[in-house]
């Protein structure tokens, strides 16, 4: 299973680096009990939560229902507010719901991904879940096509907005529309950048 999260990790200077990210966690099969301690983060190479991994060796992983870091950090809106973490030298998102505190526990080398096995070393809940948007499930949808924007023919970017828009008009509030606006900007700079 894969659950869309924004990763932090320390940069070289102290600051924190903050990227969305797919953590992968273990799942156990049918009837036994699965562990939220084994979850796998595998950055591309080259990348800056890359380096960081390397060289701290931990990273906070962050839950958040305000996809607007999402779309933000895909157009250039890095500076989200940090604190902090609780166990390790790293930093965590200040708004979070809840956040997890990993170590590596294994590396899996590989060419394109290397694999973070990680165990969860802390993790504490900050806000209540209150529920699901549709917007919020869009706006993540668009930030992943935003992340594929050189590798997705512009038919295909085309007709997955036009269903992601519905639920835009239907669901979303302030923070879903300004997630999204940041990320269609992003779509069309790129457009007009395209050879034609």
């Amino acid at each position: 299973m894969i659950r869309e999260c924004i990763v932090t990790t320390r940069c070289e200077d102290g600051n924190a680096h903050v990227a969305p990210m797919g953590v992968h966690v273990s799942v156990a099969p049918a009837g036994a009990q699965v562990s939220d301690n084994a979850l796998m983060i595998a950055p591309f190479k080259p990348s800056a939560t890359l380096e960081n991994l390397l060289r701290e060796g931990n990273a906070c992983i962050n839950y958040t229902d305000d996809v607007r870091v999402f779309a933000g950090c895909l157009t250039g809106r890095r500076d989200w507010p940090v604190r902090a973490a609780d166990h390790i030298q790293g930093l965590r998102l200040a708004d979070s719901l809840a956040h997890a505190e990993v170590e590596i526990a294994r590396i899996d080398g590989d060419e394109l991904r290397p694999r973070f096995h990680c165990r969860v070393v802390f993790e504490a809940t900050h806000a209540s879940f209150r529920g699901y948007n549709r917007a919020q499930a869009a706006v993540l949808e668009l930030a992943i096509l935003v992340s594929r924007l050189d590798r997705l023919p512009l038919d295909k970017i085309e007709s997955e907005i036009e269903y992601l828009k519905i639920a835009i008009e239907k669901t979303a509030g302030p923070r879903e529309r300004q997630g999204w606006e940041w990320l269609m900007a992003s779509i069309d700079a790129h457009d007009k950048r395209a050879p034609s």
